[in-house]
């Protein structure tokens, strides 16, 4: 009798010597919900540490308000890694493992808006937080367990408005963390099908470098477009896209998006 899917990787599991029971299934009814703002922000981190820091989120409730001093400890294992990303084991071992190694120096950029000093509108004022006040890694066990920063918990428990959610399914096959942030950018406007970013914003929240924000040219063909044709071809969306120039600079940009009705994935 063949097994399914869920059963080879049970068994490959247990024959590396990792715990089965660790593993959270079914991955396709996970939820990532963050707050507007965090949605925004510069996150600062590589697909792989996307995944694991996603994976993570989805196994908190959004909705529970937690007890002071209350730290969350969230697990992630390799098979479950795996699973949901559709890699083999040991890419996900060897992801979890860089990852671990990477994931305490990163950090969110934020933006806030600054008080007027003698009248004049001050620029706005540059927050940066950790994702993560420790990290465990077991060699040879294949799991790594995140303890949340303290001050980024706000942005993911106790939500009861302005925040973003989606399923972790729907950014399990995408392959470059530009397209995974559009996802959120985009989603964070699911319920009119428009969102317009300033070019500033954008830029921020996409992580762009120097480069790239030197030349909106470099912005266009390094990120949204790659971006766009991914979100198309593997999360079944219909995108359009334009920028809104004042003379001949851009200043912003407007996305129309919508799921393709002939696409695999529900809304």
């Amino acid at each position: 009798m063949a097994r399914t899917k869920r059963e080879q990787m049970a068994l490959a599991h247990k024959a590396q010597g990792y715990d089965v029971a660790d593993v959270e299934r079914p991955a396709g009814e996970r939820w990532v919900t963050m707050s507007n703002a965090l949605t925004r922000a510069g996150h600062g981190l590589t697909l792989a540490e996307k995944r694991i820091v996603a994976a993570a989120v989805s196994k908190l409730d959004s909705r529970r308000v937690l007890k002071p001093g209350e730290v969350p400890r969230t697990k992630i294992t390799a098979a479950e890694y795996a699973e949901t990303f559709e890699v083999d084991l040991d890419t996900a071992y060897d992801q979890l493992q860089s990852a671990a190694k990477q994931l305490y120096n990163r950090s969110i950029t934020f933006y806030e808006p600054a008080h007027k000093r003698n009248g004049k509108p001050l620029p706005p004022t540059r927050v940066q937080m950790r994702w993560v006040g420790s990290v465990k890694y077991q060699d040879g066990e294949g799991w790594v367990e995140l303890a949340w920063w303290p001050d980024l918990l706000r942005h993911l428990t106790g939500l009861q408005r302005q925040f973003t959610t989606y399923q972790l399914q729907q950014a399990s096959a995408l392959r470059s963390a530009y397209s995974w942030k559009l996802l959120e950018l985009l989603m964070r406007f699911e319920s009119t099908g428009w969102a317009e970013y300033t070019i500033e914003d954008f830029a921020a929240s996409m992580d762009a470098t120097e480069k790239q924000r030197e030349n909106f040219a470099n912005i266009r063909r390094k990120i949204i477009e790659p971006a766009v044709k991914e979100l198309t071809e593997k999360d079944g969306w219909l995108i359009q896209w334009q920028p809104i120039k004042a003379g001949r600079k851009v200043k912003a940009l407007r996305f129309t998006f919508m799921r393709d009705p002939q696409g695999q994935l529900p809304l």
